[in-house]
């Protein structure tokens, strides 16, 4: 089977759905924001993983279809409000909702979003559905506590390697582990089933990030979407900079905290830190860890019966641990 085109067969079907779903036009100052927010694209990696999840444990992928949509909904309402914070200028390739229009349209079109997400999610139809809409909920809650701990890692001046890993198991794991174990609800896999889904979710979800952490210092900025090194000048506390801080010695160490003291680094010097990240080994760590992290994933998966939906779990997890972008 070609999974690549099974991936993408997917992903259509959810950037439909969020086509078909959302008709509302007035007022034009929110709608319109919205589909913009909508029709950017992305990868879907995690209505994909609600529609595979739903299959690997025996369920109808079509049947998860509202609560994929409405997963995907509620990820890029996080990413409009994360955009105000961080005052992010482009997403995607693309000027983001404050930067297009103002703060308050985008403050606005996140809570739509919001709730649009849950008026999807609570269209499907499962005898588990107040099961779902906990796992949802809490899902909400824990991404915005991780959201909160990077908003206190800008100006913390300790943060440790557990630090980030536990905001980033909250920011970025838990939606995914939100993602695989609705998938496994809706196709009502029994408690066993469902606790290797959330686990393989939130590995996958963590090692996707600590990638991305990794992308933004070696990755191709055209295929990447945004400016290489851009962590670095915004002076992110990400898995790369605080496993470098951890081991440096000397000048180089003296460095990293003029980094941090100093909320970034300038644009000529990026380069020095990449030289950095690669003599201390935190490039090597970091790929190892996320090799780790996708290996036991895998481990996850092997719980499941042998099928399809789990041949391509498998191909899926390869995929985001090669990916370039």
């Amino acid at each position: 089977m070609n999974f690549e085109q099974k991936y993408l067969e997917y992903k259509s079907r959810v950037d439909q759905y969020l086509v078909d779903a959302i008709q509302q036009t007035k007022p034009h100052s929110l709608y319109m924001p919205l589909k913009y927010v909508l029709a950017g694209g992305g990868k879907r990696i995690r209505p994909v993983l609600v529609l595979l999840c739903c299959e690997v444990v025996g369920g109808r992928s079509e049947d998860a279809l509202h609560a994929s949509a409405g997963i995907e909904i509620l990820h890029n309402f996080t990413l409009v409000h994360d955009d105000i914070m961080d005052n992010a200028n482009a997403r995607r390739g693309r000027a983001t909702v404050h930067t297009r229009w103002d703060n308050d349209t985008a403050i606005l079109v996140g809570d739509e979003l919001l709730a649009l997400a849950y008026h999807i999610l609570l269209k499907t139809s499962s005898p588990r559905i107040k099961e779902i809409a906990d796992v949802f909920t809490d899902g909400v809650i824990e991404v915005c506590e991780g959201q909160a701990y990077d908003k206190e890692f800008e100006t913390r001046a300790a943060v440790t390697v557990e630090d980030y890993l536990l905001m980033i198991r909250k920011k970025t794991g838990k939606m995914v582990a939100v993602s695989t174990e609705i998938g496994g609800l809706i196709g009502n896999g029994g408690q066993d089933k469902l606790s290797a889904m959330r686990s393989y979710g939130e590995l996958v979800g963590r090692a996707f990030q600590v990638q991305d952490d990794l992308l933004d210092v070696i990755g191709d900025e055209k295929k990447f979407g945004k400016t290489i090194g851009g962590d670095l000048k915004e002076g992110k506390k990400t898995y790369l900079l605080l496993e470098a801080l951890r081991r440096a010695r000397g000048a180089d160490k003296k460095l990293l905290k003029t980094l941090i003291k100093n909320h970034g680094a300038a644009k000529g010097k990026v380069r020095e830190f990449r030289r950095i990240f690669e003599t201390t080994g935190a490039i090597e760590a970091a790929r190892d860890f996320v090799a780790r992290d996708i290996a036991q994933a895998k481990v996850e998966l092997e719980k499941m019966k042998p099928s399809t939906a789990r041949d391509m779990l498998y191909w899926f997890t390869d995929m985001l641990l090669h990916r370039t972008y």
